[in-house]
């Protein structure tokens, strides 16, 4: 289930990067619509096969265990829809259906909302064909329509925050006041705005789930009893037990959500308190609570925060890194895909990569150790672990599933009953996986201040400065190896390093350009400035410098050429003809008269010295 939530969140991604792969293009081509159309319907045709064929695999194998099978073939079809939906967003660019519709212009979370849409019916596709199948595996019978819409609803917190951000960001855009939107719009505003709503989406955000999911208040009786007084001896506040219906309620979990207790609620379906004892239902109320009183939910939020603050951060410098890799280029080159293509490509794979490795592994992880500490929270209060272990076992049962279904954010199940058995035997190991969580908490902390350190170095003054320069120098090299004859290149690059004062490659690049353009009045007027004012006297040369600037002046007289010659001959001692050639620069400049003015009288108070 939750894998349903990493998709969603993919497919927000693919989405958000569709403008990358525009082009310049206003409208749809209507053989793309209908490519997408049969593209479309051939995926629902391959779904329907695939599980067809497990549905006659399992009916001629009746007690075998295929509960993985469906489960993995469900995230490999979820997979594909994933590209199925890059290509219409990046291909096919069906996003450009709405182009010039002006209510998704002010509103552009709506036309998002739609395309999103999309992606859901592809995975309701899925779900529609895994029913008849993965029916078999609750705990009593699901109805199709519950089935389908216990996946929608359980998938759609996941999107909950977006939207709820993008609607929002939609209407302050539309407010008249300019500063306030000057200021969202600053470093420290959106940083300021993004925290504001994780915050605001964390502890209010229990109360719109527990309605999206239709969850009522647990029934006044001998089982809400039980789980209250359970509560009040392990000290959680609360705001409602509730009743969850999830595929029909024939699903066997539980969970807890919120941060604070006014907006916290406790979960439980109604299949799990049918099948469990009052021992092992305890069991897992100390579960659910162990993830409050270990501050679980609060470490998932600083998780998502560290992300997003890091992806905000770093966005830009990886952006610019990412012209770079030339072997990549050029693989891409090999199969017919042009540079200006392969970059916004290479865009999406770094953001999806990212996104996939960060909650797949990252976040995974911290979740198997999060899980693993609240099944450790029974001994808090009991002698062993008899009860949870008694309730892994239903739940396998049950279900149907194997104790050794592997699973990326939960130990499988055979892994979490060795462990509380082991537990039972030497309780050093309950300590020793605390202090093992806090551990790694201290690194996740560690690294993340090390990389927003890292990232505010990068994106200082000083540092932005030069990390722009890194990148530029490495373009421009680049680029005078595809084109070594271009001037123009070699202007660029003689005006990079005259600026971080490296004169010798500055002067090589302007030489150069005067190899293959002699008269390049640019190379001449820069390398004749440079020739007469470098700080390092070794790369002085004043007497080439007049040459220069005489020879720019024969292509055009402009006062800022005149300004130069005057430097030269300053440079030359010749400080009257200096005088005379910043006087006619001063007669011609129309903008910056200002400083013509300072540069004569600099020259007539060194004469009259």
């Amino acid at each position: 289930m939750f894998s349903n939530l990493l998709y969603f969140l993919v497919a927000l991604v693919i989405y958000s990067t569709s403008e990358l792969f525009k082009n310049g293009d206003t409208a749809v081509n209507a053989a793309s619509v209908v490519n997408a159309l049969m593209i479309s319907a051939g995926f629902f045709g391959l779904c329907h096969i695939s599980f067809k064929h497990i549905e006659r695999f399992a009916s001629q194998r009746p007690y075998a265990n295929i509960d993985h099978l469906i489960q993995k073939r469900i995230s490999s079809l979820s997979v594909s829809a994933l590209i199925l939906f890059a290509l219409n967003i990046y291909w096919f660019k069906l996003t450009l259906i709405f182009s010039g519709i002006k209510f998704f212009e002010i509103l552009p979370t709506f036309k998002a909302v739609i395309f999103i849409g999309l992606y859901l019916l592809y995975l309701v596709m899925i779900w529609n064909s895994a029913y008849p199948v993965q029916n078999r595996y609750f705990a009593g019978s699901v109805s199709k329509k519950d089935y389908l819409l216990s996946n929608i609803w359980f998938s759609l917190p996941a999107f909950l925050p977006w939207l709820c951000l993008s609607i929002t960001t939609d209407f302050l855009n539309l407010l008249p006041w300019q500063p306030f939107k000057d200021f969202l719009n600053s470093l420290a505003g959106e940083i300021g705005y993004i925290s504001f709503f994780l915050f605001v989406i964390a502890v209010f955000g229990p109360v719109f789930i527990r309605k999206i999911w239709n969850c009522k208040p647990l029934e006044q009786g001998y089982t809400r009893s039980r789980i209250e007084n359970i509560c009040k001896k392990a000290g959680l506040a609360y705001s409602d037990i509730l009743k969850w219906d999830l595929f029909g309620g024939n699903m066997m979990t539980a969970g807890v959500m919120g941060l604070i207790g006014r907006f916290r609620y406790l979960l439980v379906t109604p299949a799990l308190m049918k099948v469990l004892s009052d021992q092992e239902l305890d069991a897992v109320m100390l579960h659910e609570i162990g993830h409050v009183r270990k501050y679980h939910m609060v470490f998932y939020l600083l998780l998502f925060a560290g992300f997003m603050v890091c992806n905000f951060i770093f966005f830009e410098p990886v952006m610019l890194l990412l012209y770079l890799p030339e072997p990549v280029y050029q693989l891409f080159s090999w199969v017919g895909v042009e540079r200006g293509t392969a970059y916004p490509i290479l865009i999406c794979m770094t953001l999806i990569g990212a996104f996939i490795l960060y909650f797949r592994f990252i976040f995974g992880f911290f979740m198997r150790n999060f899980e693993r500490q609240a099944d450790l929270h029974v001994f808090e209060f009991t002698q062993d672990g008899s009860a949870l272990i008694s309730t892994f076992h239903k739940i396998a049962s049950y279900s149907r599933q194997s104790v050794d279904k592997p699973n990326w954010h939960h130990y499988s199940i055979g892994q979490r009953i060795g462990f509380l058995e082991k537990c039972e035997t030497d309780s050093s190991l309950i300590r020793s996986h605390h202090a093992k969580v806090k551990k790694i908490i201290a690194i996740y902390l560690a690294g993340i201040v090390f990389l927003l350190g890292a990232g505010y170095s990068i994106n200082s003054e000083t540092g932005k400065k030069k990390f722009d320069n890194f990148i530029a120098e490495r373009i421009l090299l680049r680029h005078l190896e595809l084109d070594p004859s271009n001037p123009d290149l070699y202007t660029l690059v003689g005006d990079y390093y005259y600026n971080r004062k490296n004169y010798v490659r500055a002067i090589d690049a302007y030489e150069n350009i005067l190899r293959v353009d002699p008269v390049n009045i640019h190379a001449l007027n820069n390398l004749s400035w440079v020739l007469s004012t470098c700080p390092e006297e070794a790369y002085r040369d004043r007497e080439q410098a007049v040459k220069y600037a005489l020879k720019a002046l024969e292509q055009t007289k402009e006062d800022y050429i005149l300004d130069t010659y005057a430097q030269a001959l300053f440079a030359n001692n010749d400080i009257t003809g200096a005088i005379a050639a910043a006087r006619e620069a001063l007669k011609m400049s129309k903008e910056k008269k200002e400083y013509y003015e300072g540069r004569l009288k600099e020259f007539e108070d060194m004469q009259a010295r």
